[in-house]
């Protein structure tokens, strides 16, 4: 079978994207996290021939997957292959100054997880590879045998969260003095002997956080949301919105954070009478807590246990 059919992209949370994104039939709205095209053709699926659809991936795959999917909608839909980060200049190139809607549903895909020689799974012996772009020439294998014991100790704890950071981080460097770190089972092996026999029973696998922060570090996932939302933000209409979804506490506070910034940008101490820093809203979140999946969708699909959607919604002044 052609592996671009098996692109299993069963969208997160659609009822609640669709709603939260308002959709206007003869709107502009880009999917930056384009994926199998799950969420993107229930979105083109509600345009008219005045709207429009871009979706952006980095995931070549992922592009022919979605490219296939959303065919029937050849006539409203622009496929581009690249990072979200570059939303602003792709839609510059196409001759696009607003939208009326941005999705972003962040994190590893099924697609990804589940292809075993991209090498993002602990639960398959591959080639260690990580890469959600394949054209980048860094891997994880590169991480792994390249960095630091302190360096990746840092990534560990800070994109991992895990507590035995050290630990892992100090028995990966033992093993590679012997010899390259090559598989995702040696690197799952090894990560196993760094964690206590009594941990290993508890919260899952014990090479997920390590995974996890291997992968942020080396596509960059964290850096590239943070230095790039506020800009996806300014490119929304008047009532235009923004909805990300997020997988990990990380992704999440950051996404928070900058929504609740863009609501209240202010500078100014609490006890001045008039705001005179001269900054000013862009509009207001949606709802204060992130909406979460269903009971029954987590028990359909695990994956989305995990998963958080905040949506944000741009208010301009007349004089924008």
């Amino acid at each position: 079978m052609n592996e671009d059919f098996n692109f299993k992209h069963i969208p997160i949370m659609l009822n609640q994207v669709i709603d939260g994104l308002d959709i206007k039939p003869n709107g502009i709205y880009v999917d930056g996290t384009l994926g199998g095209g799950g969420h993107s053709y229930e979105i083109a699926k509600r345009l008219t021939a005045g709207g429009r659809l871009i979706g952006i991936d980095q995931d070549e795959a992922a592009i022919r997957a979605a490219t296939e999917r959303l065919s029937e909608f050849a006539d409203r839909v622009t496929v581009v292959r690249s990072n979200y980060a570059q939303m602003v200049s792709v839609l510059q190139s196409i001759g696009i100054r607003q939208v009326d809607g941005i999705l972003l549903d962040l994190g590893v895909s099924s697609y990804q997880l589940d292809t075993a020689d991209r090498g993002f799974s602990y639960m398959e012996d591959a080639v260690l590879d990580m890469r959600m772009d394949t054209r980048q020439e860094k891997t994880a294998k590169d991480i792994v045998n390249n960095y630091s014991q302190a360096e990746l100790t840092k990534i560990i704890r800070d994109y991992g969260e895990d507590k035995f950071a050290a630990k892992i981080a100090a028995q990966i460097v033992k093993f590679r003095d012997t010899k390259l770190i090559e598989t995702t089972g040696e690197l799952a092996d090894i990560i196993k002997t760094a964690i206590p026999v009594k941990f290993r029973l508890t919260g899952g696998h014990p090479a997920k956080r390590t995974f996890q922060a291997i992968r942020i570090e080396l596509n960059r996932e964290l850096s590239v949301l943070e230095e790039s939302i506020e800009g996806m933000i300014d490119q929304l209409s008047d009532g235009g919105r923004m909805a990300v979804i997020t997988f990990h506490s990380l992704e999440d506070r950051l996404v928070k954070y900058a929504f609740k910034k863009a609501e209240s940008p202010c500078t100014c101490p609490p006890n001045f009478p008039i705001c005179v820093c001269g900054n000013k809203s862009k509009g207001f979140v949606n709802s204060r807590k992130p909406i979460v999946p269903a009971d029954e969708e987590m028990e359909r699909n695990p994956r989305s246990k995990s998963s958080k959607l905040r949506i944000f919604v741009r208010r301009r002044e007349s004089n924008e």
